[in-house]
């Protein structure tokens, strides 16, 4: 059967016609849709779940003795992660802790030596002056004749010579005096360097033992019996997942509207438009990702090329959604931000940092208790001292001669002994 060219012409006309409809009212749909809702909304897949991924590092050297934990298992904060071959830790610390005893004491003996040198120059300050007297009443006798010239002399030689022990026991007390003078038994400087030193032996020892610095999931485990760690070693990683949130990459055209505080709307691919997220914007990075790279761009090259530029964009997610439905670091998203929505201004930031990945108190204990050791070591090893040796002790320079002895020698009496 033969179609005529007319017809042929008016059908296709007719779909012609219908596809160009379809397109119109689909065009028209959109423009309804994008003018009720789409204007209002910004949308980018380029979105992914992002959380804090909590380091796990060696803070001493040792070797590894065990592991106790492995991937994808869930820790509570301080629980036991990995042991270190104790044995030179211990040692280390038992000779630090002989050191602090040693320290205290030898802090002691100097006190002792003060006062001994105190009373020493006590004996001889009476002595001098006892002898002075002698000279004083020598010299009165001298003229009558009942004292000898050679008593006289002796007795003055005498009065010098314990003058000259007086000063060297003074200068022995002031060498004392530097070293132990402004301090006490138990605060000497030498022993807090000594103290602190045992307190840095405690901590290598106690921290022979890694804890969980915070609750998660263990991940990227590194670390196997018999490796010998050093500080700054990388054993694995605990990832909170109660804590998670968004890092919306947008265009810099579009962030013109973009304000902290705004809703947002998270679609994970891991389930799909069946579940959706909701969550907050909390503020902007100060800067594109471009600057933040590890080699960022050089324009003053001449090799410039304008590329639209994409800022990250922080988007808290509810807590209770996210236990509810959990969630993992790294996860692709479709992210919807309210633009209608008034906000916040641009440069406010509500970051939360409440959350227990922000915070550890596991070492909080540590400090207090190899504190607390030392000072049992330092009470152990000071000496009892008596009260009465305790007294204060001064240096006073005492006179040798006396206004006598220079009348005396007006007199062309014997001179002293200088």
């Amino acid at each position: 059967m033969k179609i005529h060219p007319k017809a042929i012409r008016a059908r296709r006309n007719r779909r012609l016609l219908l596809v160009a409809l379809a397109v119109v009212a689909s065009a028209l749909s959109y423009a309804v849709y994008w003018w009720i809702h789409g204007r209002f909304w910004v949308v980018t897949d380029n979105a992914f779940v992002a959380g804090n991924l909590i380091p796990v590092e060696a803070d001493t050297t040792g070797i590894v003795t065990q592991v106790l934990v492995e991937e994808t298992q869930f820790v509570n904060k301080g629980d036991l992660l990995v042991q270190l071959d104790e044995h030179r830790a211990y040692a280390a610390l038992g000779q630090s802790e002989g050191d602090l005893g040693r320290t205290v004491r030898s802090i002691g003996a100097l006190f002792a030596t003060r006062q001994q040198l105190c009373r020493k120059r006590d004996a001889r300050s009476a002595l001098l002056a006892r002898v002075r007297h002698d000279v004083i009443r020598f010299r009165q006798a001298y003229p009558s004749g009942s004292v000898s010239e050679q008593v006289l002399q002796n007795a003055e030689d005498q009065m010098t010579a314990l003058g000259a022990e007086l000063r060297e026991v003074g200068a022995e007390l002031q060498a004392i005096e530097a070293r132990v003078g402004g301090t006490s038994r138990t605060e000497h400087p030498e022993i807090e360097a000594a103290k602190h030193r045992f307190i840095e032996a405690y901590l290598d020892f106690v921290r022979q033992r890694i804890r969980a610095p915070v609750s998660g999931y263990v991940a990227k485990r590194k670390v196997q019996v018999g490796d010998r760690v050093h500080p700054g070693d990388l054993l694995l990683m605990v990832v909170p997942l109660d804590h998670l949130w968004v890092e919306a990459n947008l265009r810099e055209t579009e962030l013109r509207k973009v304000r902290p505080g705004q809703s947002a709307e998270v679609i994970v691919d891991l389930y799909g438009r069946r579940r959706l997220y909701h969550g907050t914007v909390e503020g902007l990075v100060p800067g594109t990702g471009s600057v933040f790279a590890l080699l960022p761009p050089d324009n003053a090259t001449g090799n410039f090329i304008h590329i639209v530029q994409r800022v990250p964009v922080r988007i808290a997610l509810r807590k209770d959604e996210i236990l509810k439905r959990p969630i993992r670091p790294g996860l692709s998203t479709v992210t919807s931000i309210h633009i209608g929505e008034p906000g916040q201004p641009v440069n406010t930031s509500l970051a939360d940092t409440s959350a227990e990945a922000y915070r550890t108190d596991i070492f909080s204990e540590e400090l207090a208790a190899a504190e607390r050791k030392a000072e049992e070591i330092i009470q152990a090893n000071v000496v009892p001292k008596d009260d009465l040796l305790e007294s204060s002790c001064t240096w006073s320079d005492m006179s040798v001669e006396s206004p006598h002895q220079t009348e005396r020698t007006k007199r062309g009496g014997p001179k002293a002994v200088q």
